[in-house]
């Protein structure tokens, strides 16, 4: 057996132990990531990432109460506004502070205050980020996100933290939907529940936003750049909530698609780490890196602070 075929056999047989109860989100993507720095991916997974992603973040509704939703929803409107005024405020503080460019600040800055990789899909072609800028974000966002799955349930735990504040906690302060999901997911329910819908609500930003930025920067005339990404995983994931809630016989159905949404939801992790690679790493450098892990932090560590004196 040669070095590829070994490669592909043992990444399905990982993939397939995803699947299972077995395999919590953290090791999910720590073993992607491990497979993806010593015997490489042998696949091309990136295309699978976001509509997998889709596909978990909306069958997760179905194990939720559109009310319960709407009622989260509706409460975190007003510190989702502030955290992110303030996680933008502090991220264009620090990228002079930092000496980062222009571009890759302003993605690192929006990644993080909304919602990581898919605010940054959808500003790159309104501000015409060049590639190599948006490579050094992503790679910047993905490896925090790597980070916040072992370190925000081990915070969490150890400082006893109910699920309701862990949940807002983490959506308030990890940069993607999927890890959001996975580290809230393994802590509770109701953790999962308040951190998924403060998140998506937090999402829905990326709308006028990006309106914004297409105000101030001129329309792109590069012909590579595409639409950007709908976050249209948003609206099934209210859908499949509202059916289960005005539904009562889907309910038991539902617990069913929720309980392979979030089997999907760690396979999706898997393949996240599958995609770092060591061009990724080095591609980053030093002073994006810096810029990222100081903005996450302190929004870490503010809205913490915050939740635990309960002013939110």
């Amino acid at each position: 057996m040669n070095k590829s075929t070994f490669s592909k056999i043992f990444v399905i047989i990982i993939g397939l132990l995803a699947l299972t109860p077995y395999m919590e989100s953290a090791w999910a993507l720590l073993a992607g990531v491990f497979i993806a720095l010593t015997i490489g991916n042998p696949f091309q997974t990136k295309k699978w990432v976001h509509p997998l992603l889709g596909l978990s973040v909306a069958g997760l509704g179905a194990g939720m109460n559109l009310m319960t939703v709407a009622r989260v929803g509706f409460e975190g409107l007003g510190t989702t506004f502030l955290s992110i005024a303030f996680v933008c405020v502090l991220g264009f503080f620090l990228m002079k502070i930092f000496q980062v460019e222009k571009e890759i600040g302003i993605l690192v800055t929006l990644g993080t205050a909304i919602c990581g990789g898919s605010a940054i899909a959808a500003i790159t072609p309104v501000i015409r980020a060049k590639h190599h800028s948006v490579s050094v974000a992503l790679g910047t966002v993905f490896i925090l996100n790597a980070l916040a799955l072992i370190v925000f349930p081990t915070v969490g735990h150890s400082l006893n933290m109910s699920e309701h504040d862990f949940g807002l906690w983490s959506a308030l302060a990890i940069h993607d939907t999927s890890s959001v999901v996975g580290a809230t997911v393994g802590y509770g329910k109701v953790a999962a529940e308040v951190g998924t819908t403060v998140k998506l609500a937090r999402a829905l930003w990326i709308v006028p936003i990006t309106l914004l930025l297409g105000m101030i920067f001129q329309k792109s005339k590069d012909p590579t750049a595409g639409p950007a990404k709908k976050p249209w995983f948003i609206a099934w994931f209210l859908i499949a909530a509202a059916l289960v809630t005005w539904i009562p016989e889907l309910q038991t159905a539902g617990h069913w698609v929720e309980f392979l949404a979030k089997r999907l939801l760690v396979l999706t992790l898997f393949l996240i780490g599958l995609g770092l690679s060591r061009e990724t790493i080095k591609t980053v450098g030093i002073r994006p890196m810096l810029m990222g892990v100081a903005l996450w932090i302190i929004t870490a560590s503010v809205s913490l602070a915050l939740i635990q004196a309960h002013i939110i």
